[in-house]
């Protein structure tokens, strides 16, 4: 039997599948959203009659085979992924990714796993190479099967709200950060937001103001693939927030010069049942155990090869140039120090401060599972932690960040670990599209070029 098969046999034949079609009648649930997440992080879906539920638990919906790739051209005109001629695939939805819309709950919706169609007679039925939420999945057990540890993860997903009345002054040297009053006028926004949260299953544990427009709320931990699939619909309901208060919910990682970036932590631990062996048992003191110093040491050697993921458009870039603003400048890491790329944490975590706000959550994870794993494989050292102040000279020496999207996938080309991450096909079509955006950004005439050129000589 194909992964396609498997999976059909799983949705038909499961008796969950008769309870979904049951909960689905019951809660008045008229149409279902087929989603499917693109490389870039986007989602699309097809809307398709709930009365249909059955059919497509076994047949799926189509896409066109470009679609993964945002039917995105090349600046010479090419249809990255395979052009129009390209056979279409096949989105199976997973039942425990079922949810209903809180805000119109006449709609539920899946999320997918992509699959070559049957009528392909060399690989019909096989996993889509280039779907990166069901790679993850696939990525994580086996992780968990040569390692008997699960990652388990949580994020920060920073992002920035613009609008009509949500404008705040900020007195010259200070910080508006956690002040009450600008989280006071983002209360109708947040409420909502973790309303619509809490419906869809996200357990979301706090929140703060951070910069002028910027809000952080946060969810529970949880294995590294819920995770990310709780970070797209988180993402989701901010859009959705924003249109019924008529605002703008932004991921943009650097939205204005001098602001904050919109950063996504990634915080990070590796889990034996119910125990975290970064941390041992007992021991109150900051310290990694040699299996968390391996696993460590692969996610500092791997993260120049894994920045055109964790930062992939131009504009994310614009979060390491400006110092001082909890973006890290320099690949090193620190016990409880917030200006190192990676933090350990009080509770035995890894903050992982290279993802922003736009990061494909499934890619991110999965080319942490790889660098963990190198790391564990060769017992990769991480180097001395940095206690000082990564901002200004001295301390440890450290790995050079990739500073643009250019020099990102120059470091991806280098990394064959961060390479053979991901199949061969979805590597080379990511990397085409970061290279074509960075191409793309580099032929454009911006305002600042204008200031500083137009009318300067002679």
């Amino acid at each position: 039997m194909t992964a396609l098969d498997l999976h059909r046999e799983h949705n038909t034949s499961s008796s969950s599948a008769q309870e979904l079609a049951a909960r689905i009648r019951e809660s008045g649930v008229e149409y279902l959203y087929y989603q499917v997440v693109t490389l870039s992080g986007r989602v699309i879906a097809k809307v398709v009659p709930a009365k249909h539920l059955l059919r497509n638990l076994e047949k799926g919906v189509q896409f066109h085979r470009t679609a993964i790739s945002d039917l995105q051209t090349s600046r010479s005109g090419e249809l990255l992924g395979g052009g129009a001629q390209a056979a279409e695939f096949t989105a199976l939805p997973d039942i425990g990714s079922f949810q209903v819309l809180p805000w119109d709950r006449s709609i539920g919706a899946f999320f997918c796993r992509l699959y070559e169609p049957d009528h392909r007679l060399e690989n019909g039925g096989a996993p889509l190479a280039t779907d990166a939420r069901g790679h993850l999945i696939r990525s994580h057990e086996a992780f968990i099967k040569e390692t008997g540890l699960r990652l388990k993860s949580g994020c920060e997903p920073e992002m920035t709200w613009f609008g009509e009345k949500l404008e705040v002054q900020v007195r010259p040297g200070a910080s508006p950060a956690y002040h009450l009053g600008n989280l006071e006028l983002m209360r109708p926004i947040y409420k909502r937001v973790m309303e619509y949260a809490g419906a869809m299953g996200l357990d979301m544990i706090e929140g703060d103001y951070e910069d002028p427009g910027q809000l952080e709320l946060n969810w529970m931990f949880d294995s590294c693939e819920l995770t990310a699939d709780r970070l797209m619909t988180y993402r989701l309901i901010c859009r959705q927030v924003a249109r019924e208060f008529g605002v703008t919910a932004s991921f943009m990682p650097k939205p204005s010069t001098g602001s904050m970036g919109n950063g996504c932590h990634h915080n990070v631990s590796l889990w034996k049942g119910d125990q975290n062996v970064l941390a041992e048992p007992g021991r109150r003191e900051l310290h990694l155990t040699e299996t968390g110093l391996h696993a460590l040491g692969g996610m500092l050697s791997h993260a120049p090869g894994s920045m055109m993921v964790m930062a992939s458009t131009v504009n994310s870039y614009k979060r390491f140039w400006d110092t001082g603003q909890f973006a890290p400048t320099r690949i090193n890491w620190g016990m409880d120090n917030k200006t190192c790329t990676v933090r350990l944490s009080a509770n035995g975590r890894l903050e992982y401060k290279l993802p922003d706000a736009s990061v494909n959550p499934y890619l991110s994870h999965t080319l942490l599972l790889a660098a963990m794993l190198d790391g564990l494989r060769n017992r990769i050292e991480p180097g001395p932690s940095e206690s000082k102040d990564s901002y200004v000279e001295g301390g440890n020496v450290a790995w050079r960040l990739p500073l643009t999207l250019g020099e990102a996938v120059q470091a991806f080309d280098q990394d064959e670990v961060v390479r053979n991450a991901v199949p061969a096909e979805m590597s080379k079509l990511y990397r085409d599209l970061k290279a074509d955006e960075w191409a793309r950004s580099c032929g454009v005439v911006t305002d600042w070029e204008r200031k500083m050129y137009l009318d300067y000589l002679p």
